[in-house]
Order: structure tokens, then sequence, then C-alpha cells
């Protein structure tokens, strides 16, 4: 790794769809020569995918809370496949604290969040903050050039 590298990261990051020859022309190298530097940060796991940003408002989703949940070791067996399936969550994270869990989630309505964390509560104590706003958008890392 080494800082073209790292350019390509920070440009990628910026821009998943900016095609080969614009990020050649940025970190001066050919098109060929940035191919295989991304082919090789792909496959050594620096990149793990690609994917479109989608507005959830635009998409019917209105609410967006943080939900802490205090789930028993012994349990997150039965949590983990539990959790996968939910669709409404876009994130979820084993944390240190006073709740074990932290969950994204997102709803269309207050009621059917309500109805979710109803589902969670078998697992253990919640504790919910709804979003009113978000100053700072998911953001990849900036790398320094060295």
């Amino acid at each position: 790794m080494d800082a073209i590298d790292l350019q390509i990261l920070n440009l990628l990051q910026k821009n998943g769809r900016i095609s080969i020859k614009e990020l050649a022309a940025q970190v001066y190298l050919s098109s060929p020569a940035v191919s295989s530097r991304i082919e090789q940060l792909e496959k050594n796991n620096y990149i793990s995918g690609y994917q479109a940003v989608v507005n959830p408002i635009k998409m019917g989703y209105h609410i967006k809370a943080f939900v802490n949940l205090e789930v028993e070791p012994i349990r997150k067996k039965e949590f983990y496949p539990y959790i996968q399936t939910c669709n409404n969550v876009i994130e979820s994270n084993c944390v240190t604290g006073d709740y074990s869990m932290l969950l994204e989630v997102l709803f269309p309505s207050t009621s059917e969040l309500d109805s979710f964390i109803g589902e969670l509560q078998r697992f253990g104590r919640t504790k919910t903050l709804i979003v009113f706003s978000t100053s700072v958008e998911h953001r990849g890392i900036e790398f320094a050039l060295e």
C-alpha cells in the first residue's frame, strides 16, 4: 500500500462510479495501471464492495433511530440470526457499556418502530434514540497521503 493506493481509495470513497480514465488522470498513472491497483485492493480486501447510497426519505423511510439493546451473552446465538432477518436494521453492532447491542434502524413510521422495539424486548431491555437530523452522513475515511 503506497500513497497512490491511498489516493485511489480516497477518490473511490468519494465517488464509487468514477471512471478508470478519470482516476488515472488524477493519480498520474495509466488506466491499466490503475485497474491493476484496484484489482489488488479488492483482492486484498482493502475494498470490500461498492454500493449506491439511497435516500431513505424518498423511499418512505422517515424515521431513523438508534436502539440500544441489552442482550445476555447466552441469548446472542438466538439474537444474531433473528436480527439478520430484520430488513429495517441497517447496522447492528456489539458494543461495550450498559447495553450490548447498538442497532441503526429505518422505518416509515413511529408505530412501525414501536412494533419492532416490542419484538426486540423479548431479548432484553431497550433504549431508543430517534434522530431529528444528521449533520454528518456516513462517509469514508480520508487517508493521509505520505
